[in-house]
């Protein structure tokens, strides 16, 4: 499980994702690089201190990042502490060898983040405003960018400094060529029916009894910050709703409808001006006895448009030059163009459908009006309110009381709900996971949750029911399946185990399996690729030693269905280098080069933090 996180967990860390983790704990609000108060530290890398908010807030962001694997929390937490002090041993190693990376530098990375732009541009508003909102400063973030990017500029140079040798890469093909001949049989899982004792059922049940748990469950006491319901509260007067609609009439306006269609006469090598000019001119004579859409399909020079009589579709302003754009929106509907020229060449435009645009009169829209009204004025109240939340909440961290009286609302509560499932606000990832965390259960307050962007929750224990044992009579029925199943296991795996060393004995599959009525299977030449054998099958048999002399290579592989495989392995083909290996060699080698960069940047890594000066403070009881 520990395995399985961390190559998450360092596949994100990797390279420039590493400065983006860092972004976003400052936007976010995880402090590890500023004081954290005066209470007792939980751990000290060299003159810097961790606190219990900085691990809490560190574990928020981890769990989230682990979205879709189950950890208990104290796995988490674990992990989440751990990355905390590798990224200070890091931090503090490249500051004391003096890594420098400049103001303009950090500057020119924060304009490439997404966070920051609008249209695929920075925008400085909001650049500004997303600071502002986490109380941060344009020097201290740009400090962070910097202290990030240093540790990549580090990282990097390892990692980008790694190589393998032609000899390497040639080893690597003759492995992943290598084929093997093998032969094997399945020993299904036979149910075993037979009813156990009561002393059997017990016993098991007393073995296993951490299969028998109850779920660890929580219920919570919440104040809610809603947009929505301060938007309700606010009962604007019809003279506020006017001048807001007179400000705001483009909203409640609705766009003319203009469609267009045109006939090219295009230059070319073959076609100059004037001759483009003369074929216009001739055309739009022509359309005094002849359809538009029937003269487009037969002589414009768009042939895309031509097969739909010249239909360009809706017009849409800055689409077309502005030659075009201009006659085409002082045109009647039905009416036809003189030649206009572009770029391109000389154009018929027809308007071909127009329904003219108006403003809808205040009383048809009043309700919208005044819904938009509401929800302007509720938005500015919301920032504030959030914020003196966030303020309240944190000076009160043992009561929702005052939290509740600024917010003119009252304390609502859940019901119990589990890590995985709720019901109601609990059904919100990021509720469970504040709900259960560490600094919640001692009794605190949570931190202010934003549940999308029209809500903010803070949230306390009310009542925690920790995992239990279950009663052996409320679980007798699963007992005695899972007691069935473990001895149909068994005696699966002890045939498959007979079998095994009757082989390495020196007897020959095909014999046991005629005196055990089991089909025998066979395949030549298996391939890593291969699709002969299931993958479970196929992987135990390329991990298994190769076959010595007198010596086979058997192998006992779980199958999908719960039964055993017993394979033998009767030959090895070496790999060779073929022609498409060839084509792939420069990809291996930056592949593989990879690998083993950031495995010589966590060997660095885990050198640096042997050498640290890290203090773990014992909790006070």
């Amino acid at each position: 499980m520990l395995l399985e996180i961390r190559e998450k967990v360092h596949g994100v860390f990797a390279s420039v994702v590493l400065v983006l983790i860092c972004v976003l704990f400052g936007l976010w609000g995880i402090q590890n690089y500023l004081g954290g108060g005066k209470e007792t530290p939980v751990i000290t890398v060299g003159d810097k201190e961790f606190f219990e908010n900085d691990v809490n807030k560190a574990y928020q962001q981890f769990a989230q990042s682990l979205a879709g694997i189950k950890v208990d929390e104290e796995t988490i937490r674990k992990q989440a502490l751990s990355q905390l002090v590798r990224d200070e041993v890091l931090l503090q190693y490249v500051q004391k060898e003096n890594l420098l990376v400049t103001d303009d530098t950090a500057k020119e990375f924060i304009k490439t983040l997404e966070y920051f732009q609008k249209d695929g541009k920075f925008d400085k508003a909001q650049y500004q405003a997303l600071l502002g909102a986490q109380g941060i400063s344009s020097e201290e973030f740009i400090l962070r960018i910097k202290k990030a990017l240093i540790m990549q500029q580090f990282q990097r140079a390892i990692t980008d400094s790694s190589f393998v040798t032609p000899a390497e890469i040639s080893n690597f093909f003759k492995i992943q060529n290598q084929k093997r001949d093998l032969e094997y049989v399945t020993v299904a899982l036979t149910p075993v029916t037979d009813k156990p004792s009561d002393e059997e059922i017990t016993a098991y049940f007393q073995q296993h009894q951490d299969a028998y748990q109850s779920e660890e469950q929580i219920a919570v006491d919440y104040v809610e910050l809603s947009l929505d319901k301060l938007a309700e509260q606010i009962k604007p007067a019809d003279e506020q709703l006017k001048a807001y609609y007179e400000e705001q009439k483009a909203a409640f306006s609705t766009k003319e409808r203009r469609k267009v269609s045109h006939i090219l006469f295009a230059f070319s090598k073959d076609v100059n001006d004037e001759q483009a000019l003369q074929k216009a001119i001739k055309a739009k004579q022509e359309l005094k006895a002849k359809d538009f859409a029937l003269l487009a399909a037969e002589v414009s020079d768009d042939k895309a448009s031509a097969k739909n009589g010249g239909d360009l579709g809706l017009f849409n302003a800055g689409v077309f030059e502005k030659s075009f754009e201009d006659t085409a929106l002082s045109l009647k509907q039905g009416e036809v163009s003189e030649p206009i020229k572009s770029a391109f060449g000389y154009h018929l435009i027809k308007v071909t459908e127009l329904v003219p645009g108006e403003v809808k009169p205040y009383e048809a829209v009043k309700a919208e009006v005044s819904k938009a009204y509401q929800k302007t004025q509720a938005e500015a109240k919301f920032t504030s309110l959030g914020e003196k939340l966030t303020e309240v909440s944190y000076e009160n961290p043992d009561t929702l009381e005052p939290s509740a009286k600024l917010l003119d609302e009252s304390v609502k509560n859940t019901g119990l709900f589990t890590h995985n499932k709720g019901e109601g606000i609990a059904a919100e990832e990021k509720i469970r996971l504040a709900a259960f965390s560490e600094d919640v259960q001692k009794g605190n307050n949570s931190e202010p949750l934003e549940i999308g962007a029209d809500k903010i929750v803070v949230l306390r224990m009310r009542e925690h029911l920790p995992a239990a044992t279950k009663e052996l009579k409320d679980v007798k029925a699963q007992v005695i399946t899972a007691l069935q199943h473990d001895k149909a296991v068994q005696k699966t795996t002890a045939i498959a185990e007979q079998l095994k060393a009757e082989l390495l004995a020196g007897k020959a599959l095909a014999q046991l399996a005629e005196a055990n009525h089991l089909p025998l299977k066979k395949v030549q030449g298996l391939s890593r690729v291969s699709a002969d054998v299931s993958p479970l099958v196929s992987q135990a048999v390329f991990k298994a030693a190769k076959p010595q002399a007198g010596h086979p290579g058997v192998v006992i592989i779980d199958d999908a269905q719960g039964g055993k495989v017993v394979a033998n392995i009767v030959k090895v083909t070496e790999g060779e280098l073929t022609e498409a290996n060839k084509a792939q060699q420069g990809l291996i080698a930056k592949n593989i080069a990879g690998v083993l960069g950031k495995a010589e940047f966590e060997s660095v890594l885990n050198s640096l933090q042997a050498r640290a000066d890290i203090t773990i403070h014992e909790k006070k009881q």
